[in-house]
């Protein structure tokens, strides 16, 4: 038999009394590596995670994890699963050591083995040096390193990752960032919802754009920059007058632009053929243009693309 999705959900739909959260949410997610849930907020993301590990319900739909159904196989889900939330579920008043040994001995493990599976998280995460301190002195990143150990007590094959970094400094989301990049190379399945679109470009193999309840994109980063985020020509002028007429002989083709700076872009195909093209259409006598860069596109520029406005799924994405 062919392994079952790590999730796979169908015509998903939640409602919190008249406002609609989820609305006909399709997606599948295979067995194995990062995968990314992007979207603004209240597109979804935190219900769909909480839907996936059991804490609600859904009104309507299909909803497997590992292929056990959330509302039919609950202990089962529970079982393959683990979940980090937006705020670290710890203890403050215990030590870092007793937060993972009480977890993993409510997992039924013995006291020398909760122990023993509370130092090896403890050294993963390198905390061994707080490991007697209480976690109220933990710093934030400390905090979410626990927290992702106490997510692991249990070695789950399913784990999400709801915000894992919100409100850390770079370091720390960098760190953090390589503990999740080990997780999936250790056959770790990793569902995160992120705010931070550089983390998805780095982490994540496949990304999904959720907007209105539902799916908007799915693919690749590559993918998705390439179908939603095209190549832009910045241009800076050496005046406000010049600057005002090619800003009215491009129309709207200008995909951005700031007056108070005297910028705007235009979408390119990044061939040396069409910049200089657009460079002779806007300034033909060459001395209005004092700056010029071809920009790639980057996942902001999907992000604003498919949720600036009303988006409908995308036909090319398989399942929905």
């Amino acid at each position: 038999m062919p392994e079952p999705p790590a999730v796979e959900l169908v015509d998903l739909r939640k409602s919190f009394g008249d406002v609609v959260v989820l609305d006909g949410l399709s997606l599948r997610v295979p067995m194995g590596g990062v995968h990314a849930l992007l979207g603004p907020n209240g597109a979804g993301k935190t219900t769909t995670v909480r839907i996936l590990a059991t804490l609600t319900r859904p009104d309507a739909g299909s909803v497997r994890v590992a292929g056990h159904d959330v509302l039919r196989e609950r202990r089962r889900v529970r079982r393959t699963i683990s979940l980090a939330g937006q705020h670290a579920a710890l203890d403050d008043e215990q030590t870092g050591a007793e937060n993972l040994t009480m977890l993993a001995r409510l997992t039924g493990l013995s006291r020398p083995a909760a122990r023993e599976r509370a130092a090896t998280l403890l050294e993963r995460f390198d905390l061994t040096a707080a490991a007697g301190r209480r976690v109220r002195t933990y710093s934030g990143g400390m905090r979410r390193r626990l927290d992702l150990a106490a997510s692991l007590v249990g070695t789950p094959s399913v784990i999400f990752l709801d915000e894992p970094t919100t409100g850390l400094d770079l370091r720390s989301r960098q760190g953090l960032w390589e503990m999740i990049g080990e997780l999936a190379r250790a056959g770790v399945t990793v569902l995160l919802t992120t705010q931070y679109l550089e983390e998805a470009d780095r982490l994540a193999e496949r990304i999904a754009v959720l907007h209105g309840g539902r799916l908007a994109a799915e693919g690749s980063a590559a993918d998705l920059k390439r179908r939603y985020g095209a190549q832009r020509l910045e241009l800076t002028w050496a005046d406000t007058a010049g600057y005002a007429v090619a800003a009215a002989r491009l129309g709207d083709r200008v995909i951005h632009q700031e007056p108070a700076r005297r910028e705007l872009a235009v979408a390119t195909d990044g061939s040396a053929p069409h910049v200089r093209h657009l460079l002779d259409e806007v300034d033909p006598d060459r001395h209005g243009v004092v700056r010029f860069t071809v920009r790639e596109a980057t996942l902001d520029d999907v992000f604003l693309t498919l949720t600036s406005a009303a988006t409908r799924p995308d036909p090319e994405v398989a399942g929905v």
